[in-house]
């Protein structure tokens, strides 16, 4: 199914990012889209309380800040979160080609669905009011606890403290 969206960048230009290297800011006119080919990139806001909430992690293989196809400007902001490489399109081209296939637009139009129905749930888990609640829904969508280096990544997600993730994680453990 992402075959039909991934051919939709293939003459897009190859672009090599270091590792937490800005792809776009916050405010930024959409100018491109991007296919993620390698690595991660992170989708990230901040609270007014200077707080960073990762919105999502984009895999190879998936278009970043799929949103933004039809928006002026970013609603967050693109960073890598390793190095990572991008096909980048005008997002006039890629609006072009995806009208122009059936197969693509119908592709396009799931993968929002599904998307929209991630961070609805994102949504419900972050609207919980304790960290335990938060990790048992983060854990009940068949989400496993990543490898010892990023339980902060999972912080951000759940936007609670990487603190008091750990001391629930602890306090689990006991």
């Amino acid at each position: 199914m992402l075959n039909v969206i991934s051919e939709l960048f293939e003459t897009g230009r190859i672009v090599s990012l270091e590792a937490k290297q800005t792809v776009f800011q916050t405010g930024d006119h959409v100018r491109l889209m991007y296919l993620v080919t390698e690595g991660e990139i992170d989708l990230v806001r901040f609270t007014k309380g200077g707080t960073q909430m990762i919105l999502a992690r984009v895999h190879p293989g998936k278009v970043l800040a799929e949103a933004s196809a039809y928006s002026n400007h970013y609603h967050c902001d693109g960073v890598t979160n390793s190095w990572s490489r991008v096909r980048s399109l005008p997002v006039s081209e890629f609006r072009e080609r995806l009208h122009g296939s059936p197969d693509a637009a119908q592709t396009w139009a799931t993968l929002l669905a599904r998307e929209l129905q991630k961070a609805r749930m994102q949504s419900e888990i972050r609207s919980l009011k304790t960290v335990a609640e938060r990790l048992d829904a983060w854990l009940g969508e068949s989400n496993n606890l990543p490898p010892k280096g990023q339980i902060q990544d999972l912080a951000r997600f759940l936007s609670v403290s990487r603190e008091a993730l750990y001391r629930e994680l602890a306090r689990r453990r006991s």
